[in-house]
This record gives structure tokens, C-alpha cells and sequence, in this order.
């Protein structure tokens, strides 16, 4: 509403301009004159617009609730992603599919999710985003007169219906091996976990702890095996993200009965046994939360609750909507789902807990794309599993792949596509098992091959001058051998850095490089990494029958500080 000559002038709602229609024949405002009408836009992919969904259904009998699906990601704008989100969220009110945002711009809408309230003549009312407004719209609404029918009131016959979901599973969200060589599932839609032919609850959405004939889950996600000396004196072997109830909930796998460990969480997706802790990815407040189950309060482990991608200390980092969660060699592996980013909480060297990026640009940055860590892309992924490798698996679910990502060489490649929303992965029996949403089956594929390559050495960070540091390998070959210069120099040696940006020049012959780094970055903390690999020959001292040369290669994970008037020199040792 504006104002002109100081008196407020009301806004004629715009029409309502779309793709398409689920749960409705085709609707205009016109035909709604008489009711209070609220406009709900909201993306599949939005953990608020979601919360936003269970706010308006004690609405929906009092006020016409039309929900405006305005998508985010390329994948969401596509017509079985729009009816996946529908059936997946149990929306029954009509459902304009606004896959061009014609609607969004001509309400001037720039979030997810927003509330447009329009009266019996028509008019706007009122426009709010974000969650924790339905109250207030209701209020307008009692105040302004009493709501006009509602649309259960007025029933249209449905058109656009989801597909028929194949028996068996439903949505699968979740996955966990077990040391025995089973896998628990979370049959997310159907509101129950499976471990073999077993069923952990009654297939009925709820909240309710027991034996597994009785217990309730709502759309359960991932899950955590804890430690046999921790799971002995708790009394439970694994954790479940039971999302829908904001809950971590306990399962023990002798006799299958659930228990409830911690409540107050925003949409838990995700946990880990991490730091001697249960973590658990909380995207509802774009945090990582920690639960000690001796004591299970739930506290703050990483993250402001701002939206974004920010890295440093993880009181100080920003997430976007946290999802998936693994434990690996180097620390915990999350992927953000919003911000389509692959995270690392790790120990820094002084003790601390730290958050650092290795894919991903930010809220709206994203894509398909292979490559370096820096340059790659990924779209909305939900789930990631670290491998004995040291690589890690990520199911990248709107753009339907699994990719995976090479710490040792900072590469990013695609090992399958096709998938419909791929939401978790695990290794089960040396098996990949994807639990494909989009398609409500799990896939099992065969794990990558590993590629022979140098173990990377991790060295402690070193502090040095930006201006010009010189990086020096020595190669001295082992006793009998000599270095091999018949053919002239046969050392190699390649220095990169991640991010790029933080070198401006590398020059150089032999084994040694000369670095520029960029001035600009010059601080207190970890600007970045160089990422030096060297090679050297050396053959047998006599060179008679049988005499053979050998190949040495060694590669090392230098993180650096730019300080002035720090070290100029790197000296390593192949």
C-alpha cells in the first residue's frame, strides 16, 4: 500500500500468471472476489519456505491459501521438480507453478519465502517475508472482517497430480552403513527407517519413542553411527535427524526401539560423530549444533545463524543451510545446500576449530561444472560421504550427478549423472549406495577406481613475507642410486594455489620457484594453500645388465599466512 496527498492508496492485486496449476483447475483472483486470499511464494529447495508451509495450515480453514512456486535453482523451474516439492511437503492447497517468475516480478517479490495478503475486494493488504508472520496476517484479517470461505470450502477437482510413487520407498533421504555390512535407510516419505526387512516405525507421522511397531518419525534424514564405548553407556547405537519433529531421535540395534536424545533443533538434516561429540547440521538456522549425549543440551558448534558463505573461525562462519554431513581424515565434510558449497570444519594448529570453502562461490552460484576446487560448481547438493581415499562423494541433487571431490589434487569430477535428486550417498560393502529422492529407489554403483598418485604431505602453516618467497626442493637420491642427468635436468616441480587468487606470479627452473602473492591479502589468518608436487630421477650407480633408474615423487599442502617482514624462503625435502 502507498500514499498520495498523505492518504494510503490501495494496490489492485496483479493477476496471477504462470506455467500451470497442481491441486487446482486453473484460478483467477476474480473468481476469488469475496475471500480473503493469501499468496504464498515459496521453492522446493527453501528449509524456511518449508517451515512457512506448516504455518499456514491452521490458516487454510479460514483464508484461501494459494501457494506461488517461484523457483531458485535451475532444476526446481522444471515440472516434476515443482510436483516432487508439492507431494514431498503435503501441500493441498492450489499451486501456481511459476516457473518464469511472471508472478514473482509483478509483486515485486525478492525472497523466499514471502506472504502476499489480498483482501475480499482484491486489493494488497500486505506484504511480509520470511517466517513467523502468519499469526500477524491472521490478525489483519480479524481485523478487517471476517475471512471469506475457504478453499476446502469451495473444493476444485485437482489436476496436475504427482505421478504415482512406486511401492517401497519414498523419498529416501538418508543412509548409513553399518559395520556388518547392512544399511540403514531413511524411508523419508513413508516416515520410517528400514534396516534390512526390518521397519522402525508405524508408517504414520509423528512423534512418539517405543518399540519399533509404535514409534513415530517425522521425514527422518540422516543418521550417525556412535562408538561402541559411547553407545554402551547411552544405551543407543545410532542417531536419526528427524527433521520434521526438530529432534535427534536414538535407535538400538538389538531390539530396534527408538528413543528421543535432544529436541530444539530447526530442521536437523544431518549428524555425525564428531570431536567426541554428536554434530548435527541444523539448516533451519544455517548452524551446526552439538549434542553430548551425556549431557544433551544443544549448543551452538559452528556458525553465526547469517546466511551465507563465510570462512574463518566457526564462531565466526556463516553457513547456508547445512545438509550433509561425514566424517573424514582432515575433519568434518558439510555441504550447504543454498549456498551449493562443500565446507571443512577442522582443528587449526593452535587448537581451534576452523570452517574453510573448497567449493563454492555463494548464495547464487552455481552449475554442473568439473575442474579445481575454485572453479567447479555444484547445485543444491544434500549429501556427502568421505572415503577411505581421503576423496569425497557428493550427491549433488538438482543436478541429478554424484561428483566427487580429490583433496590431493584439488579436482572436482562428475562419476554419474542421470539421477533424478540424488540426497545422500554412502559406501555399503564396497559399494556406492545413492538414495535417489527424485526416483524413490537407491542406487548401487561400483566405487571409483583410485588413481595412482603421491600422498600428499600436510605440513604445520607457515608464515611468510608477501612480497617474494622462494621455494626450494632438495632431492638427494637413496644410498646406491645417483641422480639420473643423462638426458639433462629430470626434476619436475608444479606450485599452484588454492584459492588462485592468492598468487600473482611463479618463475622459475629446476626445483625451485620463485612466488608473488597478492599484497592485498596480507593478514593475521590463513590466506590460502600452495600446493607444490615435485619429481626427481636417479638410477642405479653401475650401470650394468639389470641396472634400473626410478621415479620419486612427493607432493605437500602448505597452508601460509602473508605477514611482511616474515620468512622468504620454503624449504622442502623430496
Amino acid at each position: 500500500m502507498s500514499t498520495q496527498a498523505g492518504r494510503p492508496v490501495k494496490i489492485r492485486a496483479p493477476r496471477l500468471r504462470g506455467r500451470g496449476w497442481l491441486n487446482s483447475a486453473p484460478l483467477t483472483l476474480d473468481d476469488l472476489r469475496g475471500r480473503w486470499v493469501v499468496l504464498d511464494f515459496w521453492t522446493g529447495a527453501c528449509v524456511n519456505c518449508v517451515h512457512v508451509l506448516e504455518e499456514l495450515r491452521p490458516l487454510e480453514d479460514r483464508v484461501t491459501v494459494i501457494g506461488v512456486h517461484s523457483p531458485k535453482f535451475p532444476y526446481e523451474a522444471t515440472r516434476s521438480a515443482v510436483a516432487h516439492a508439492v507431494e514431498r511437503y503435503r501441500v493441498r492447497h492450489p499451486v501456481l507453478d511459476d516457473a518464469d517468475l511472471h508472478t514473482w516480478d509483478a509483486y515485486a517479490v525478492n525472497a523466499w519465502p514471502t506472504l502476499v495478503l489480498i483482501d475480499q475486494a482484491g486489493y494488497v493488504v500486505a506484504q511480509v517475508s520470511g517466517e513467523g508472520h502468519v499469526a500477524e496476517l491472521a490478525g489483519l484479517i480479524g481485523v478487517a472482517g471476517p475471512a471469506g470461505p475457504g478453499i476446502e470450502d469451495d473444493p476444485v477437482a485437482p489436476v496436475g497430480a504427482v505421478p504415482d510413487v512406486p511401492e517401497g520407498l519414498r523419498f529416501p533421504g538418508g543412509l548409513l552403513a553399518l559395520p556388518d555390512g547392512r544399511a540403514l535407510i531413511s524411508d523419508t516419505g513413508h516416515q520410517r527407517l528400514l534396516l534390512g526387512q526390518a521397519q522402525i516405525g508405524s508408517g504414520v507421522r509423528g512423534f512418539e519413542d517405543g518399540p519399533a511397531v509404535t514409534a513415530r518419525f517425522a521425514d527422518p534424514l540422516g543418521a550417525a553411527l556412535l562408538p561402541p564405548d559411547v553407545a554402551g553407556r547411552v544405551g543407543y547405537d545410532v542417531v536419526v535427524a528427524d527433521s520434521g519433529n526438530d529432534a535427534i531421535r536414538g535407535l538400538r540395534l538389538s531390539d530396534l526401539t527408538v528413543t528421543t536424545v535432544a529436541q530444539g533443533f530447526s530442521t536437523p538434516g544431518d549428524v555425525a560423530w564428531f570431536d567426541g561429540r554428536i554434530v548435527v547440521a541444523v539448516a533451519g538456522r544455517h548452524q551446526l549444533w552439538a549434542v553430548d549425549p551425556a549431557d544433551p543440551v544443544p549448543r551452538v558448534f559452528a556458525g553465526t545463524a547469517k546466511e551465507g558463505l563465510v570462512d574463518g573461525p566457526a564462531g565466526n562462519a556463516w553457513f547456508a543451510q547445512p545438509s550433509g554431513l561425514s566424517v573424514g581424515d582432515r575433519g568434518l565434510w558439510v555441504v550447504d545446500a543454498e549456498s551449493s558449497a562443500l565446507r571443512l570444519v577442522y582443528r587449526a594448529d593452535d587448537g581451534t576449530l576452523a570452517v574453510s570453502t573448497v567449493i563454492g562461490q555463494g548464495l547464487f552460484e552455481f552449475g554442473p561444472h568439473d575442474g579445481t576446487g575454485w572453479d567447479a560448481r555444484l547445485q543444491h547438493p544434500l549429501g556427502v560421504q568421505a572415503l577411505p581415499d581421503g576423496t569425497v562423494l557428493i550427491a549433488d541433487t538438482f543436478n541429478g550427478s554424484v561428483r566427487r571431490y580429490d583433496p590431493h589434487t584439488d579436482q572436482v569430477t562428475t562419476l554419474r549423472t542421470g539421477l533424478g535428486e540424488p540426497s545422500a550417498v554412502s559406501v555399503v560393502h564396497h559399494q556406492v549406495w545413492v538414495a535417489d529422492a527424485g526416483r524413490h529407489v537407491v542406487h548401487h554403483l561400483e566405487l571409483p577406481d583410485e588413481k595412482h598418485r603421491p600422498e600428499t604431505t600436510l605440513i604445520a602453516v607457515r608464515d611468510v613475507d608477501p612480497s617474494k618467497v622462494t621455494i626450494s626442493v632438495s632431492f638427494v637420491p637413496p644410498p646406491g642410486e645417483e641422480v639420473d642427468l643423462r638426458e639433462g635436468d629430470q626434476t619436475w616441480l608444479s606450485v599452484s594455489a588454492h584459492p588462485p587468487a592468492l598468487v600473482e606470479s611463479v618463475s622459475g627452473a629446476g626445483l625451485t620457484r620463485e612466488i608473488v602473492f597478492d599484497a592485498e591479502l596480507s593478514g593475521g589468518r590463513v590466506n590460502g594453500r600452495l600446493l607444490v608436487e615435485a619429481r626427481a630421477a636417479s638410477c642405479d650407480i653401475k650401470q650394468g645388465p639389470g641396472a634400473v633408474c626410478h621415479l620419486h615423487r612427493r607432493r605437500w599442502e602448505v597452508p601460509v599466512r602473508l605477514i611482511p617482514g616474515t620468512s622468504s624462503t620454503i624449504g622442502l625435502t623430496l
